[in-house]
């Protein structure tokens, strides 16, 4: 009697919209899984048409390209003998769902729609889709004639049904349904459903993997049961970094841990687990028995399959892993770097552009490059042919092999430290230094020519010539001045960009990264079009804290002393005139408040979804052994006085790497206005009376 099943799940990089490269992925992992032994292969969410494709989901075409693309899966040979669960856009009675469709030799097995759609943060499944919100019910879903003639079925089941193999039974969920508060594997589990899959299509966030585990093992501790989490992976078209992380689990322990970030497109795990280990965990647990005898059943659709063999006996079976995470710094090193290779080769640019300051933000956008470069190394030494074909066509050259992160990162990334009257030394220097130890093919040049020139046609229409506050000018002429030189930089990056590789003989454009932190974002401590416009930002979800530990990171890990110097700088605009050859501007001074501060504004701001007076009230406990009453007032006055006049450069922010849950990203994740009463007087009146009272208390009980 058949009692072990092998099993497999992947991560693949979809595409959003490029059926053809999808299918191709989706049939070489099913290859892999067979080749392994396995006889169920689970596939992430929406994987025929990719993730990403937001408002195409309203055009027929995607659904139309999703079927075909099923026809000739259900078609090819390599999905014989296995069970097929793969995820696509299904219309069903004139209704948009997400579904999985399952499928075994040709004929669908089961349409399972998505029941619990994720529509938070970054996520707006229920402006394309609806939720089957009929709980255990199915009903007749009638096959379009491109796929009755193949599959030789009219209609097939389609609703919230699980599979009954010879040997067991296996239930679906997708996605969110794993992270609501009364998962669908909880009902399935207790209805004797032993295997329970879930497709996702979850993004990276900083330290979000945790998360995943836990509740994937958690989900098998409390019922017992095997759980497979399959996921997207890779850069699907925008601004969100899908990063695997498939798993296979059994009885809250992992059997199979996934890589997170990976330049393969195609992973596949597989994990060879005793359906008897299912058995008796769950004969023991006593009180799940007892709610199990109460369950109402779930619809099964009868499967003449089995996922085990009949003899099995010498089979060996998988042994448990202790799950690896990655540090905040690693995962800062990885996945940028990962979205970074994906934006690179899908956009088809010969390369980066990048201005590189001596600072810290534009430091760390080179270390996520260097960084892209030792992983594309790594992947060609591993024999990765698709990574070779890749670099190959980045740069041109049909023959070409990296042989070093340094070599490839000259061929790929130029940096430019472009300097100023207000320009120090020092900055030049450390840009310097990174540049040669990175290997990125370096420029330097002065934009004081071009800054004279477009000041010098302002005095000659107006007759008059602003001046610095330093020798004598008022705030509105050194904010100007500032601007001009910001802004000058960024006209010059993208000429670079796009003329600098035609100087040297070389084909294609490069793509301009911007370096602006999240903290500087939410402040918008940059002015609006200047360097921090460009066409992606990696670092833009970053925090400064993180960065600084990501600097520190890279310095050890990939050897580059450089670091040091630019980490014990103070971080500098260098916009204002220098003071004995010294910077006379720094950060924190301009913006009024240290980044520390400024990240716990912002995860307030965002995360607690604190307002003005809230936010007051909870740094009050937070801040008490450091600040009064009044200065935590000030701070947040100020804080949200300063988030308001600049929220509107937010409409205009660089598209960047989401890593953090408090980013500003107007576009997509952070929907508020932007234009505001900046004195917010309501609020900081509440505030004032609050200060006022405590004040008096504090005067009484001295």
């Amino acid at each position: 009697m058949g009692r072990k099943v092998t099993v497999a799940t992947c991560a693949l990089n979809q595409w959003a919209l490029d059926f053809e490269g999808n299918l191709q992925r989706i049939l070489k992992s099913i290859e892999i899984a067979k080749n392994r032994g396995a006889r169920y292969r689970l596939g992430p969410e929406l994987e025929i048409c990719g993730y990403g494709c937001w408002d195409h989901y309203y055009e027929s075409d995607t659904l139309l390209h999703s079927l075909q693309v099923l026809a000739a899966l259900l078609e090819s040979p390599v999905t014989q003998d296995i069970i097929c669960d793969v995820g696509m856009a299904v219309m069903h009675r004139n209704v948009r769902y997400n579904c999985r469709v399952i499928f075994l030799n040709k004929r669908i097995l089961l349409i399972r729609p998505k029941m619990a759609l994720a529509n938070e943060a970054n996520y707006r499944e229920l402006r394309w889709f609806t939720p089957w919100c009929r709980s255990r019910q199915i009903e007749e879903y009638f096959l379009p004639r491109m796929l009755q003639d193949l599959t030789k079925q009219e209609t097939v089941p389609f609703g919230d049904a699980v599979l009954a193999t010879w040997d067991t039974c296996i239930g679906s969920e997708v996605c969110e349904e794993l992270w609501t508060p009364h998962s669908p594997h909880v009902d399935m589990g207790l209805d004797g459903v032993e295997i329970i899959t879930n497709a996702s299509g979850s993004h990276h966030v900083l330290r979000k993997a945790h998360a995943r585990v836990d509740l994937v093992t958690m989900a098998t501790t409390k019922n017992g049961g095997i759980y497979l989490l399959a996921n997207q992976k890779g850069c699907d078209g925008d601004r969100l970094y899908y990063d695997g992380c498939a798993m296979i689990a059994m009885n809250g322990s992992i059997f199979a841990q996934g890589s997170q970030f990976s330049l393969e497109d195609v992973e596949v795990l597989t994990a060879t687990l005793d359906l008897e280990d299912v058995r008796s965990y769950r004969a023991e647990i006593s009180s799940r028995n007892l709610a199990a005898s109460r369950v109402n059943s779930y619809p099964r659709v009868k499967v003449d399959f089995a996922l085990s063999h009949h003899e099995d006996l010498l089979q060996p079976v998988t042994e448990p892993v202790e799950w690896k995470y990655h540090s905040p710094e690693e995962e800062i090193s990885l996945g940028p770097a990962c979205w970074l290779w994906d934006y690179l080769r899908r956009s088809q640019q010969a390369g980066f552009f990048l201005s590189l300051s001596g600072g810290v933000d534009s430091a760390a956008t080179a270390c996520l490059v260097y960084s892209m470069c030792h992983q594309v190394c790594e992947a060609v030494a591993r024999g990765n042919q698709e990574v070779l074909a890749d670099i190959r066509t980045i740069v041109d050259e049909s023959s070409y092999t990296p042989q070093a992160p340094q070599e490839l990162c000259g061929r790929i990334l130029t940096t430019c430290y472009m300097a100023s009257e207000n320009s120090s030394q020092e900055t030049c220097s450390r840009a310097g230094e990174l540049a040669q130890q990175i290997g990125s093919y370096h420029i330097g040049l002065n934009i004081d020519p071009a800054v004279k020139a477009i000041v010098g046609i302002f005095s000659l229409v107006t007759g008059k010539i602003p001046l610095f506050s330093a020798h004598g000018g008022g705030s509105r002429e050194n904010l100007a001045l500032q601007n001009v030189q910001a802004r000058i930089r960024m006209v010059l990056a993208y000429l670079f960009a796009q003329l600098s590789l035609w100087s040297r003989g070389v084909r294609g454009g490069l793509l301009v990264l911007g370096s602006a932190n999240v903290d500087e974002s939410l402040l918008g401590y940059l002015t609006k079009y200047d360097c921090s416009s460009a066409d992606i930002n990696p670092i833009g979800g970053i925090s400064k804290t993180d960065l600084r530990a990501f600097i520190q990171f890279c310095m050890e890990h990939f050897q580059l002393p450089a670091l040091q110097r630019i980490l014990s700088a103070p971080a500098t605009a260098e916009l204002e005139p220098l003071a004995d050859g010294q910077v006379s501007q720094t950060d924190e001074d301009d913006m009024g408040m240290t980044y520390s501060e400024l990240s716990v504004y912002g995860r307030l701001r965002k995360i607690a979804k604190a307002g003005p007076y809230s936010m007051f009230c909870k740094l009050l406990t937070m801040w008490k052994d450091t600040c009064t009453p009044r200065q935590v007032a000030d701070k947040v006055k100020r804080f949200f006085w300063k988030y308001s006049v600049n929220r509107h450069k937010m409409t205009t922010l660089t598209p960047a790497y989401h890593a953090e849950n408090y980013s500003p990203d107007d576009n997509r994740f952070d929907l508020r206005p932007f234009l505001y009463n900046t004195r917010w007087p309501w609020q900081f009146r509440c505030i004032e009376t609050q200060v006022l009272q405590l004040e008096k208390k504090a005067m009484q009980d001295l």
